[in-house]
């Protein structure tokens, strides 16, 4: 690796840093590259996670930004074609860059097809290593996200005005869509059902339901888990109008997770989810799709300090009483003191108190803040997708 450049024999010289990160305030860190060469520009959070690296880094929420781990030793599980979660195999959309403590961690281990190094390389990821993680993410929990540009060149070669500049200059996502660069470009079907250990994946060959899922940057396991739902599911664009959605006479509709600032995307995201709500349809909404639930139904979102980033999150479901360990992304929040008396809380972080679900009192409509289909504890939130499943049922009764 490029730190690894030797001494004149005899003497002792420090490596020459080949990357870095610049703050929109002015602040540089300096460490040595990995991944792509280049530069990208975007926020900076951290993530407390200790594995799921890969799924990570190619969630499309997390467009946009530039990811710190802040677990030290990252690559130890190498990657493979099975942990990629955006819906582009071949490329982002996912995380523009990534920070690490250390060096990578050599591959050990029987899924792996490629190091990571090599990974990050393929898909176009910037990162940079040997820095104080620790410290940057003590700065971020100070004084928030920051936008910044994160660089990598060989040759130790930078810019250092023109990407101070580039820092200062980016408007940071507040009011940025982000939807357009990840939504899908037409609609299709997908019929794979979740990882079985020995067996990979399965297909969904006997449905019982029809779910619309509505791609605002869907991830590739919550499609695994609803049609492990007996669900056939229909993905569309991001733009799909509510005639086009009904059209498919759907048994539910979903509203997938995604990047950005929610008031933006609802700007045309929202009257669509009002009228799938107005119709009484069975509706679940994660991340994304829950915080424009929450706009459809009245409330408003803001964005946060230094949001919620890690696979060890406690939430408590009001409804069962019961807490469940989740897995978070999210750098906006649905502001539960706006919500009207027809919108319930159900989840709330124990972390915060932030908003982490909601249910309608009057029609099948749900949706939660976390990522259900993750498995940091291991499987606490998979009851969402059967208490989705449930509500299809009962509306299907009711209509017999």
């Amino acid at each position: 690796m490029t730190q690894d450049k030797a001494a004149p024999a005899g003497d002792w010289a420090e490596p020459k840093a080949t990357a870095l990160i610049v703050l929109a305030d002015g602040t540089m860190l300096e460490g040595f590259g990995i991944g792509a060469e280049g530069h990208a520009v975007g926020e900076v959070c951290f993530n407390t996670a200790m594995t799921g690296y890969e799924e990570i880094l190619t969630d499309p929420s997390y467009a946009g930004q530039i990811v710190t781990f802040t677990f030290p030793h990252v690559g130890n599980v190498g990657t493979n074609d099975e942990d990629i979660e955006s819906l582009n195999m071949a490329a982002r959309p996912g995380a523009c860059g990534v920070i690490l403590r250390t060096d990578i961690t050599l591959a050990s281990n029987y899924r792996a097809t490629r190091p990571l190094n090599d990974w990050l390389k393929a898909r176009g990821i910037i990162g940079l290593s040997g820095i104080d993680t620790r410290a940057l993410t003590a700065l971020i929990r100070e004084k928030g996200m920051p936008n910044a540009v994160i660089a990598h060149s060989p040759s130790g070669t930078f810019d250092l005005e023109a990407l101070k500049k580039e820092a200062r200059e980016w408007p940071g996502l507040v009011g940025m869509d982000l939807v357009p660069m990840v939504t899908s470009a037409q609609r299709f079907t997908w019929d794979e059902t979740e990882w079985v250990w020995n067996k990979g994946y399965g297909r969904q060959d006997k449905p019982e339901f029809h779910v619309v899922a509505v791609d605002y940057g869907i991830k590739r396991n919550i499609l695994r888990l609803l049609a492990s739902a007996d669900c056939k599911v229909t993905v569309v664009p991001a733009t799909t109008s509510y005639d086009d959605i009904m059209a498919l006479k759907p048994d539910g509709v979903f509203l997938s997770n995604g990047p950005g600032d929610p008031a933006e995307t609802g700007k045309y995201a929202v009257p669509v989810i009002q009228q799938v709500v107005n119709s009484g349809t069975p509706t679940f909404g994660i991340c994304l799709g829950h915080q424009m639930l929450g706009l459809a139904l009245g409330g408003t979102t803001m964005k946060m300090h230094q949001g919620h980033h890690g696979a060890n999150h406690p939430v408590k479901d009001i409804t069962t009483g019961k807490v469940e360990i989740t897995s978070m992304n999210h750098g906006f929040a649905l502001d539960k003191e706006s919500l009207p008396a027809s919108v319930e809380q159900t989840h709330f972080s124990l972390f915060d108190g932030s908003n982490a679900g909601i249910a309608l009192k009057d029609k099948p409509v749900f949706s939660v803040q976390y990522h259900p289909e993750a498995s940091p504890g291991p499987r606490d939130s998979h009851y969402l997708f059967t208490r989705f499943v449930d509500l299809m049922r009962e509306k299907k009764k009711a209509k017999a």
